[in-house]
């Protein structure tokens, strides 16, 4: 089993930025990849941004290309989003995720594992 801990989220004005990190810990794979998504009220839960752990490939949704990052620091078992540029849109839940393989998947169902989640809320 893998236990997730999300950490960094809060409020932050639009324009502005914050860095999440997600620490790993327990019983990891050999290969796997990690991800966050995002739940605003009344929404679904959405892809954010991926990131494989040994490959190295990434990717991020649409609607943050540009302002949001996916990085990993594999020594601390760590994933990192930093945020930038926020906008209102962007305050929901959000919550990091893990899964086997090295396929960045898109999906709510493809991942094995989740975090708590933490809130980032953006303010006008």
């Amino acid at each position: 089993q893998v236990q997730l801990v999300e950490s960094g989220g809060g409020l932050v004005q639009a324009g502005g930025s914050l860095r999440l990190s997600c620490a790993a810990s327990g019983r990891t794979f050999s290969s796997y990849t990690m991800a966050w998504f995002r739940q605003a009220p009344g929404k679904e839960r959405e892809f954010v941004a991926g990131i494989s752990w040994r490959g190295g490939s990434s990717r991020h949704a649409d609607s943050v290309k540009g302002r949001f990052t996916i990085s990993r620091d594999n020594a601390k078992n760590t994933v990192y989003l930093q945020m930038n540029s926020l906008k209102l849109e962007d305050t929901a839940v959000y919550y990091c995720a893990v899964r086997r393989g090295m396929v960045v998947a898109g999906r709510v169902e493809d991942y094995d594992s989740w975090g708590q989640g933490t809130q980032v809320t953006v303010s006008s």
